[in-house]
């Protein structure tokens, strides 16, 4: 028992798990998953929740405990030889699962279940997983005929290590590319703090002058502030052609090819399958009811948000003309523009506000909203095992003190960690003999570093990030669903899963709330009301124009699932070419090669559910709508809002725990109001 994937330790052992422990340990439970189920399906007794779908539980969490720091290992400290453990247990896990999927009779067992007397004495939750597995086994292709499942097997081996790859390759290309400033001229218009980023990079490469890279905290600021349009344009150029056939790396990391074959591996899977597309099968596990429900939701609010994006564009565009005498405005000058236009309105910036967010500010804050809403309380925890050292870990208590959830928090940008921001679980909550499983979350961001001896501190951008993903992790934390399958995220439909973390991003406009937290880092001076104000009204401004740049990825990425013809290709580019023409304000030069990093939906969960995010704004808003009625820290309507949302992991339909929570079903509203888009 050498292996420390394998040892039965509470949480991870990061420091001792290399890459040759990998492989070993994945082919070990496999292994003996596969000889206990052999076993559960060898007795001849009738098959009960205990003796068949318990002991199933326990062996996918076996799997998950081994597989997840490995997956997570994987995304915030890559190397080639983790790469290439994980990558080689790609294709077993996904044998593993068709395997299982397609296996007549643990299907029967399940069909034995819920067609027999236990399955009414049986509690909401143990329902739901027996009817969800019903329905997941049909879409594994359980009445597939044997060379169809032999295919459909195939199929999604390729496409586990084709999302991999696509997902290597962002990372990859994104790794490769930095440009070096020696002449300080260069830098005019970038703030202090972006300046002293690019020159702690320069001195951690072991050059002169000054380091930027496509990470978001050395790219962003670029873009925004330097006057230096060359520099703007070359960074802009790397960062949308990553991983494409374009760029100063064209052709060396190109998902082309994989975007294609990915796309139609999942249409053949629908089809198999007896779906008309791959957007359709998506839907079998969504909230949405239908493709031309999805449709319809994005073209209203396309429709309801374009004339006023035209206006925002406009606007930087006549600026641009009379204050700097500049006429023809591209992509790379949008937001550098935008941000002066910001200024001349509202004379507010992302850097003046960073001094009252300084990372241990923002979590105090964060901390603070939740021990008001839901009388919880955060504390560090000391001498814990992680996988870089800026790693913090944290549990939370609830008002009896009892322990309900343990979360890393990975905050900062690093070379060989994928971007974004994300929450993945580790443990999930169940009951054991001994009383209630721990849950413990990854939350992972890419913020700006702390810089020489200052803390780090965020932009608003940031503290809103932080916020969605704790929402993110609550969800996951504060889960009262005593089984796996729906404990939690498990078993939460995808358009429903962002509606915890958006919700939480409302407390960040609010006085009160920032009144906890949003303190000058160094002379401990409240955020100054006039400040705040400033804030407040510039939040809509250009709320359009990021609506409709949503709406054109939730489009493109529903249109190229929905309507993918096996004879005419993906046509990627000519379906994103209709969309712009349809939602899109800015249109950018040729060579921009945006799906080529698209990891959202392939390789990361969204595809043909990239809507997603504004289906659970609507709910989100419209949530946090009963706050704004009741009183934004009211503690009765918070514990509401916990019980009947949070706790209730995927145990009921989130339409259901919706209307429970608000007393009606949701209305567009809200969202329409926060945004400035209401008439």
């Amino acid at each position: 028992m050498t292996n420390p994937l394998l040892k039965a330790n509470k949480l991870p052992l990061f420091s001792e798990i290399k890459p040759e422990h990998v492989v070993p340990a994945i082919e070990k439970i496999l292994e003996e998953n596969r000889r206990a189920l052999k076993t559960l399906l060898a007795t001849d007794t009738p098959y009960t929740w205990q003796n068949l779908i318990h002991p199933l539980e326990e062996m996918s969490e076996k799997l998950d405990r081994v597989f997840s720091p490995v997956s997570h290992m994987n995304a915030v400290v890559n190397s080639k030889a983790l790469r290439d453990a994980y990558n080689a247990c790609l294709p077993k896990l996904s044998h593993y699962a068709t395997e299982m999927g397609q296996s007549k009779p643990l299907f029967q067992a399940y069909k034995q279940i819920a067609d027999g007397p236990e399955y009414t004495a049986l509690d909401p939750a143990q329902k739901k997983i027996i009817d969800n597995a019903l329905r997941d086994f049909r879409l594994s292709g359980i009445d597939l005929p044997a060379e169809t499942k032999a295919r459909y097997k195939e199929m999604m081996r390729k496409l586990s290590t084709l999302c991999s790859q696509f997902s290597d390759n962002v990372l990859d290309a994104e790794n490769a590319w930095k440009k070096v400033v020696r002449d300080e001229k260069k830098l005019v218009g970038l703030p202090d703090s972006a300046i002293a980023m690019a020159r702690q990079l320069a001195e951690r490469e072991g050059v002169a002058g000054w380091v930027f890279n496509l990470e978001i905290p050395s790219y962003l600021p670029v873009m925004t502030y330097a006057d230096d349009r060359g520099l703007r344009e070359e960074l802009y150029r790397a960062y949308v052609t990553r991983a494409s056939d374009q760029g100063t790396h064209a052709g060396r990391w190109d998902n082309s090819q994989i975007m294609e074959d990915i796309l139609a591996l999942r249409h053949e899977t629908a089809q198999l399958l007896g779906f008309k597309n791959y957007a359709d099968y998506s839907l079998a596990t969504k909230m949405a009811a239908s493709t031309h429900q999805v449709m319809s939701f994005l073209e209203e609010l396309s429709e309801k948000s374009l004339s006023m994006a035209k206006k925002d564009l406009d606007e930087v565009r006549a600026f641009a003309q009379s204050e700097y005498g500049f006429g023809e405005i591209e992509a790379w000058d949008v937001p550098y523009y935008s941000e002066k236009l910001r200024q001349y309105k509202y004379a507010v910036t992302q850097e003046e506000l960073k001094p009252y967010f300084s990372v241990d500010n923002a979590l105090l804050g964060l901390f603070a909203v939740v021990k008001r809403l839901y009388g919880l309380s955060v504390t560090l925890v000391k001498d814990i095992d992680v996988w870089h050292e800026d790693v913090r870990f944290f549990e939370i208590r609830d008002r009896e003190n009892q322990v309900r959830g343990q979360f890393y928090l990975d905050l900062y940008a690093r070379p060989h960690k994928r971007g974004g921001a994300w929450m993945s679980d580790c443990i999930t909550r169940k009951r054991t003999e001994n009383g209630i499983q721990t849950p413990v979350a990854y939350l992972v961001c890419n913020f700006s570093p702390p810089v020489g001896d200052d803390p780090a501190l965020f932009t608003h951008d940031e503290l809103l990030t932080l916020f969605h993903e704790f929402g993110h992790g609550l969800h996951h934390m504060l889960t009262q669903v005593d089984y796996l399958s729906v404990s939690g995220i498990g078993g939460v439909p995808w358009d429903a899963v962002e509606l915890p973390s958006q919700f939480m991003e409302n407390w960040c406009w609010q006085r009160e709330a920032l009144d906890l937290f949003a303190t000058h880092y160094k002379t401990k001076e409240k955020l100054p009301e006039e400040v705040f104000q400033r804030m407040l009204a510039a939040k809509n401004f250009q709320s359009a124009m990021r609506m409709v740049r949503q709406l054109e990825f939730a489009l493109f990425d529903f249109r190229i699932h929905m309507e993918f013809d096996s004879e005419k290709g993906a046509r990627i580019f000519e379906i994103l070419d209709e969309v712009r023409k349809q939602v899109a304000v800015i249109h950018p030069p040729a060579y921009n090669r945006f799906p080529h990093s698209f990891s959202h939906i392939f390789s990361g969960g969204y595809a043909a559910g990239y809507y997603s995010y504004k289906w659970a704004e609507v709910l989100s808003a419209d949530a946090f709508s009963l706050f704004e009625e009741r009183g934004i820290f009211d503690r009765a309507t918070g514990l509401r809002f916990m019980t009947m949302i949070l706790e209730q992991g995927g145990a009921q339909e989130p339409m259901e725990m919706f209307v429970n929570f608000r007393g009606r079903e949701p209305s567009i509203d809200a969202l329409l109001r926060h945004t400035g888009l209401a008439a």
